[in-house]
């Protein structure tokens, strides 16, 4: 048991170095890293809530008072994970057992105990510090939350980055006013939301389905095959609609439409994969040991098979965050949320071309795809062995 342990652990520091060795991949994983960070600190990044104030010797902090379940989930989750897999006696796997079981504990208290004022009112903070009501302020980053319309200072509409005189705005504010850079600093979390819950919804259908088909052969792989093509007939973007149109706007629901789409790609790499790999000595000591399907599909014939998937999975990132950009841009996204692709819709209105509007949110739809597609190729590199080269 320990000598198999050890081999693992050695078998995942290779895998591990050999993708940061790569330039490419440093790159795509700082800035997948950077957005990260802005998605689970985002409260603490860009909130017109004060982070800490005294009034009349008096501490308190209206941001922690107005944190949602979700920002708490984000936050608390994050940590717990870092040290749940910084637990070296347990196994990978069980520490992802772990971790999502913490996550969904976390996920049903936080949503059953916190419950944050339903009304935020930004102005009063501003008001009362002009008025000088507050002994000192301690304000985040960017003092403004991404529904904070600044309605107090009279201008509400586009305004280019570092145009007013009164307030600092990076990069602009959109059509109501509210400051770019907070919208899209909270705009992350639907981004890396919809691209992680989608492709892993994708992958694990795909990965068993075509598992099964490959290793089974046969009326097996007769009857996923035909499975495989009837999903691949099926329109992603219209189904989207479709149900945009009937079930209303909901972030989960195109997430799951996106997942139960585009699994067919995994399935066919990895029925692929399986076909070959059944063969394989090892394949059939396993088989001959009495190992029961599970530990050989998944245990012994997955890590061996799995270099063609990531590619795919990088690019099955992209289609989900762009396919929700789309909707977005369209006037189909979700409402009163922030996503880039509804500030790039806010580009092209009217006759005038807003620039702020197109670069900023365009540029990081455009750098998280990138990124992604480096990370899925440097991967594959890492852990196939013929396919190796030099960074």
């Amino acid at each position: 048991m320990t000598e198999h342990v050890d081999l693992e652990q050695s078998y995942f520091r290779r895998v591990v170095r050999d993708t940061f060795v790569r330039l490419s991949a440093r790159i795509g994983i700082a800035w997948v890293a950077v957005l990260v960070f802005f998605a689970v600190f985002a409260p603490f990044i860009a909130n017109s809530h004060p982070l800490l104030l005294s009034q009349e010797g008096e501490l308190s902090s209206p941001l922690l008072n107005y944190l949602t379940a979700a920002d708490v989930v984000l936050i608390l989750g994050f940590f717990i994970s870092l040290i749940i897999f910084m637990l070296k006696r347990l196994s990978r796997a069980r520490r992802g057992w772990l971790a999502f079981a913490s996550l969904l504990i976390l996920t049903v208290l936080a949503n059953l105990f916190i419950k944050p004022p339903e009304l935020a009112v930004y102005e009063q903070y501003r008001n009362a510090e002009r008025a000088g009501e507050y002994d000192w302020v301690l304000h985040t980053p960017i003092p403004y939350s991404p529904r904070d319309y600044l309605r107090d200072s009279g201008d509400t509409g586009l305004e280019a980055p570092f145009e007013s005189e009164a307030r600092l705005h990076l990069f602009g504010t959109e059509a109501n006013g509210a400051d770019l850079f907070s919208r899209m600093i909270h705009a992350s979390r639907i981004a890396l939301g919809i691209g992680f819950v989608a492709t892993g919804i994708a992958m694990f259908i795909g990965v068993i389905i075509g598992g099964l088909m490959g290793y089974f052969s046969g009326w097996v792989d007769m009857i996923g095959m035909r499975l495989v093509e009837i999903f691949e007939a099926v329109p992603t973007l219209f189904l989207l609609l479709t149900f945009v149109a009937f079930f209303g706007r909901s972030l989960y629901i195109m997430m799951v439409i996106i997942g139960i789409t585009s699994w067919s790609s995994y399935a066919r790499y990895i029925r692929a994969e399986f076909l070959r790999l059944r063969q394989q000595d090892y394949v059939q000591a396993a088989v001959a040991g009495g190992l029961p399907l599970r530990s050989i599909l998944f245990r012994h014939m997955l890590p061996n098979g799995i270099a063609p998937i990531l590619v795919a999975a990088s690019f099955g990132v992209a289609s989900a965050i762009l396919a929700e950009a789309v909707l977005s841009f369209l006037g189909l996204g979700l409402v009163d949320e922030p996503s880039w692709g509804q500030m790039l819709n806010q580009a092209v209105q009217s006759s005038s071309f807003y620039w702020w509007m197109a670069a900023f949110p365009g540029g990081a739809i455009f750098l998280t795809v990138f990124a992604y597609n480096l990370m899925g190729e440097a991967l594959r590199d890492a852990i196939d062995p013929y396919l190796k080269r030099g960074g």
